[in-house]
């Protein structure tokens, strides 16, 4: 805590009260007399008025233990060192405003007021404001050994095993004077009364309490009497429940022959113990309600059963009935069974008969049918011949008609072709020239060369000729 000025130093060698100008706590009413009769709550009051007086706010350091959060919103938990402790309280109105909450172990520093709760007479801290300065020594310690277990596989998923639905006997690991036996042995008790109980007594808060407590789980284990174990004890600080963050007692749990739950402190705390163990309960009365079987719901299952069972009995036994009389009705005398078997056959032989006409009797009928579709669908001669000589008829003056088309067509281009023929165009006076070398028509007198083989061709035949010289004119009149 800081040093406080000498001037605010409350001296205890001076009379607490005679500093004030009336003495209300008095009976007399006669202010510093010997036989004045304070109420408690007065002087509460009176104290709790010279502390906020007489301590300005300080910064006070520690460790958190203890800490509740009030579903009012108010925190409640301690502070603490090595040689001392103080009670804290952090109303709602400061506590919405923190940057952090804190937790078990959390080294902290906190602003307060030094103040007294009247109704119980208890000196504690009015927290206005809380920083964090690192965590505490035993939950660095429990942070540490947890992660070197869950890095070995200590904690994993797969190596947790399920619990039994109806255990023969349920073992508890703890002290025969802890609160939570009791609390798990009355769960038990309306549970399943039936199920037997076997307590391995270990100290569960103290020096050595781990190894303790570790023996007790491998002698367990060794013994086999149970086929689940509860390892319990109540809630407490993290110093009181250090002896199941223990790595000793966490491999024993890990190394049970029988499945562990755990169920150490409160629902808010966190042990190695439960993250070693195969299912973790909030509470010891959890971890009573997760090994047994509810006899009541037991034997309500029970009683389902037993009416299933009953019921499936008298069906049976209806069926069993129903078979027993369709038996009684086949067992008859030998001359009954005579007389069915020859009405049997005399029902055969009608039935032979009626199967043996019955494929004439179809065959005629598919044949008057196809008969009278035949009949329907038969052609009229005479009349399709009538219309097939029509027929030839429109066909012949068609066929007529487009032969006289056609050789008026040819006779028309006939005479077009004779207008255009090349051979008319020669008998009127003119002549082509082809080139004898390329085939084609000279057109140009530029495509004319000296001493170059030409074909003539004239309206009665044609003629080669070589050309001599070549004169071009200019003009294209003849």
């Amino acid at each position: 805590m800081c040093p406080l000025s000498s001037q605010r130093v409350f001296n205890l060698n001076r009379p607490p009260f005679s500093s004030m100008s009336s003495d209300p706590f008095t009976s007399s009413g006669q202010p510093g007399s010997a036989d004045a009769v304070i109420p408690v709550s007065a002087l509460n009051r009176a104290i709790g008025s010279m502390l906020e007086r007489s301590f300005p706010l300080v910064w006070v350091s520690g460790e958190v233990s203890n800490f509740t959060k009030a579903a009012s919103g108010h925190w409640y938990f301690s502070i603490k060192d090595a040689q001392a402790q103080m009670r804290c309280v952090m109303f709602r109105g400061r506590a919405q405003y923190a940057e952090f909450t804190p937790r078990e172990g959390d080294r902290i520093e906190v602003r307060g007021l030094v103040t007294l709760y009247e109704p119980r007479g208890e000196l504690q801290l009015g927290v206005e404001a809380v920083r964090r300065t690192g965590q505490g020594r035993l939950y660095e310690a429990f942070l540490k050994l947890k992660a070197k277990l869950e890095a070995e596989g200590l904690f994993a998923g797969e190596r947790k095993r399920p619990l039994p639905h109806h255990p023969r006997a349920i073992g508890i690991v703890t002290s025969l004077q802890a609160a939570a036996l009791r609390d798990v042995l009355t769960t038990l008790a309306r549970r399943a009364p039936h199920v037997p109980v076997i307590v391995y007594p270990a100290p569960v808060q103290g020096a050595g309490v781990a190894a303790k407590l570790a023996a007790m789980v491998d002698e367990a284990s060794a013994r086999r009497e149970v086929d689940v174990l509860i390892v319990c004890r109540g809630g407490g600080s993290i110093e009181d429940l250090w002896a199941f963050n223990e790595e000793v007692l966490a491999r024993a749990i890990a190394e049970s022959a029988m499945p562990v739950v755990s169920g150490v402190g409160h629902e808010t705390d966190f042990t190695i113990a439960d993250f070693a163990a195969d299912v973790r309960a909030p509470t010891p009365t959890a971890a009573a309600e997760l090994v047994s079987p509810q006899r009541v719901l037991l034997l309500r299952d029970l009683d389902h059963r037993h009416a299933s069972l009953a019921r499936g009995f008298g069906r049976m036994m209806e069926r069993r009935a129903q078979q027993l009389d369709w038996l009684a009705r086949r067992l008859v005398s030998p001359a009954e069974r005579l007389e069915r078997q020859r009405m049997h056959l005399r029902q055969l032989a009608a039935r032979l008969a009626s199967a043996g006409a019955r494929p004439v009797r179809d065959a005629r009928a598919r044949f008057a049918l196809v008969q009278m579709r035949w009949q329907r669908w038969r052609p009229d001669l005479a009349a399709e011949r009538e219309r097939l000589m029509r027929l030839a008829q429109r066909l012949g003056a068609s066929q007529g008609r487009r032969h006289e088309r056609a050789v008026a067509r040819v006779s028309e281009l006939s005479a077009r072709l004779q207008v255009l023929s090349p051979q008319r165009t020669l008998e009127r006076g003119y002549a082509a020239l082809i080139d004898t070398q390329s085939g084609r028509a000279v057109r140009a007198p530029n495509a004319l060369k000296p001493k170059r083989a030409l074909t003539v061709h004239l309206a009665e035949g044609s003629a080669d000729i070589v050309l001599a010289d070549i004169q071009p004119r200019l003009s294209d009149e003849f």
